[in-house]
C-alpha cells in the first residue's frame, strides 16, 4: 500500500475477526471515518483457521466496502511473545502480551502510511477487557506518536448488531479466541 497525501479522516481498525469488526467499521464509517481494516493475527491456529477467519474478513470488507490489508501471518512472533506464559488462563499475561503485539503492529502500520489514528475491534467482545486494551493502545500510540481511539464498541448493542451482520452475510463463527492456548480453554 502507498503512502497517501490524504488520510486526515482516516482510521486503522486492528480486525481480530469478521464477526468481532462488522459493527466497528459500520459504526466508523457512520462517525464520518475512511476506514482501512488492518488483518494482523498472527495468534490464530491452526494455519486452517486462520485461512477460514481471513477468508470471512475478506467478505466482510468487501460488502462494507473498506480496504482490507492483510499483515503476514508471522506465527513466530506470537510464539515469541506468548514464551513463558503458555500456561496463564484465558484473560491472563499471555493475552496481554498478544494484544500488545498486534497493536503494536497495527500502529506501525498506520505511521507508515501516514494515518494517524487506530483502534481495534477485540474490544468488542463481551470476554475482553476494553480498560486494558485502551491502557495498551494509548502506551502504544504514545511511542508512535499517533492516536489510539478508545471507543468500547459494546456500548448501544455494538455485539449484538455485529452479530446481526454476521448472521446477515453467513459469516463463519470460530468457538475459541484464536490462539493454540486458548483451544484448551473452549472445550
Amino acid at each position: 500500500m502507498q503512502k497517501k497525501d490524504n488520510y486526515s479522516n482516516s482510521i486503522v481498525l486492528h480486525a481480530c475477526c469478521a464477526i468481532c469488526s462488522g459493527y466497528p467499521i459500520t459504526l466508523l464509517k457512520d462517525m464520518g471515518y475512511q476506514v482501512i481494516v488492518y488483518f494482523y493475527n498472527p495468534n490464530i491456529y491452526p494455519l486452517k483457521e486462520y485461512n477460514t477467519r481471513l477468508d470471512a474478513q475478506r467478505i466482510l470488507c468487501k460488502n462494507l466496502n473498506v480496504e482490507l490489508i492483510e499483515a503476514e501471518y508471522e506465527t513466530e512472533k506470537f510464539y515469541q511473545a506468548a514464551k513463558g506464559f503458555e500456561l496463564e488462563p484465558e484473560k491472563g499475561l499471555r493475552c496481554d502480551k498478544c494484544f500488545e503485539m498486534r497493536l503494536r503492529k497495527t500502529a506501525e502500520f498506520a505511521k507508515s502510511i501516514g494515518v494517524k489514528l487506530f483502534t481495534t475491534s477485540i474490544v468488542i467482545s463481551p470476554h475482553k477487557n476494553f480498560t486494558k486494551l485502551s491502557t495498551i493502545g494509548k502506551t502504544i500510540s504514545k511511542e508512535y506518536d499517533i492516536e489510539y481511539l478508545d471507543i468500547d464498541f459494546k456500548k448501544k448493542d455494538g455485539f449484538l448488531k455485529t452479530n446481526k451482520i454476521s448472521k446477515e452475510l453467513s459469516l463463519y463463527r470460530q468457538n475459541y479466541c484464536g490462539c493454540e492456548f486458548s483451544i484448551r480453554n473452549s472445550r
